[in-house]
């Protein structure tokens, strides 16, 4: 990658880190994305409202194939430290969107200087932290018959810049679970008068522990991510509640059966007690299954430019919205190392490390002129 074009990207990284956006409000970002693009190349640049898109169109009719990045930041404190540090309260890019929407930017640099024989689309997509994105953006896929699609992470625990990758499943479905409650208040010297969802809320989440141990073709999870009871007065037996579960599974068929198992076990408890329950689901994630055709290609590319690749043992039990890509054409999603000690994602302590920008350009630009 050039030098002056690393330059470009690293501030631009560090401006998108200045103002972050959180799930389906990333105008700003997208603006200022847009912008940089205009001012350095000669991409073609496609809004589709909440989202966009850049194209470098290629010399012959050869299958075109697309890269993605996403923009938007978490609802948390960032480091405080950093000379560019987030100057929006409560809001910051605590998982590196910032990183990949630079390193995207990068790839554009890199086109303007190369008339690949594909077409190259450079999607730009919102709301991934939430599951929303990708179900806008992937239209773009058939709209385009896009023949591959690919995506990076950073991710720390493996050695900087190592090209980190695990055939078929690499991260789980999840979803969001939350149940509402809805008994009857009552004073607490007489407990029996109301109806108070407490136990019915311990017992499930109980349930839902023991149902990890159940023979499961793949891994499941339950994480519980929140409560509400009361509002903790001596004097008052709660009549409402609500419980918030994160469920992974690596099949989405599990999961969906994990999720029903709870459900009904929840709505017999509430039954038997005369209190109410109704459920909802958020933040849904598909599987992301890399394809092997396509990740052979990755790979082949790293090797060519003498990438260290790292094979994960097991998969990343974080999701990702990339799966709903994978739906629709062959593709890979790969991570790249930040360092083997290096903050966790989504902590305070955390800051993308622009020192793997240059690997993901240099690995998406062998991907695009390459074959």
């Amino acid at each position: 990658m050039k030098k002056e074009n690393l330059q470009k990207i690293t501030e631009l990284r560090h401006e998108l880190h200045r103002y972050p956006e959180l799930s389906m409000q990333e105008k700003e970002t997208a603006r200022m994305i847009r912008n940089f693009l205009c001012d350095n190349t000669s991409l073609e640049i496609v809004d589709r409202g909440a989202w966009f898109y850049a194209v470098r169109k290629g010399r012959s009719g050869e299958e075109s194939i697309a890269f993605r990045a996403d923009m938007d930041a978490l609802p948390m404190e960032g480091n405080r430290a950093l000379p560019y540090h987030s100057l929006r309260e409560g809001v910051s890019h605590q998982c590196g969107h910032d990183g990949h929407a630079a390193a995207l930017c990068g790839l554009a640099l890199e086109l303007e200087e190369i008339l690949p024989e594909r077409t190259v689309y450079l999607i730009f997509q919102p709301g991934e932290e939430t599951g929303q994105g990708a179900l806008l953006c992937r239209e773009l896929i058939r709209e385009k018959s896009i023949a591959g699609v690919y995506a990076f992470h950073n991710l720390g625990g493996y050695p900087e810049r190592s090209i980190v990758y695990r055939p078929g499943l690499t991260q789980p479905s999840s979803e969001g679970l939350k149940l509402h409650f809805h008994g009857k208040t009552s004073h607490a010297s007489a407990p029996h008068e109301g109806r108070n969802p407490a136990q019915i809320m311990s017992k499930t989440v109980l349930f839902a522990e023991e149902l990890l141990y159940k023979s499961w073709e793949g891994d499941v999870l339950c994480t519980v991510t929140g409560g509400r009871l009361g509002n903790g007065d001596f004097g008052i037996s709660p009549g409402e509640g609500e419980l918030c579960m994160t469920l992974r599974a690596e099949r989405e068929s599990e999961l969906k059966q994990f999720e029903e198992e709870i459900l009904k076990y929840a709505r017999a408890l509430s039954e038997e007690a005369g209190v109410k329950t109704d459920s909802s689901i958020h933040d849904y994630f598909p599987e992301t299954r890399n394809d092997d055709g396509s990740l052979a290609k990755l790979l082949r590319a790293a090797e060519e430019l003498h990438m260290k690749a790292v094979r994960m043992d097991s998969m990343w039990r974080a999701s990702e919205d990339f799966g709903w890509y994978l739906k629709e054409c062959p593709g890979a999603m790969v991570y790249i190392g930040s360092g083997e000690d290096y903050p966790a994602l989504h902590t305070d302590a955390y800051d993308f490390n622009d020192g793997i920008l240059e690997t993901a350009v240099d690995l998406f630009v062998r991907l695009a002129v390459g074959e």
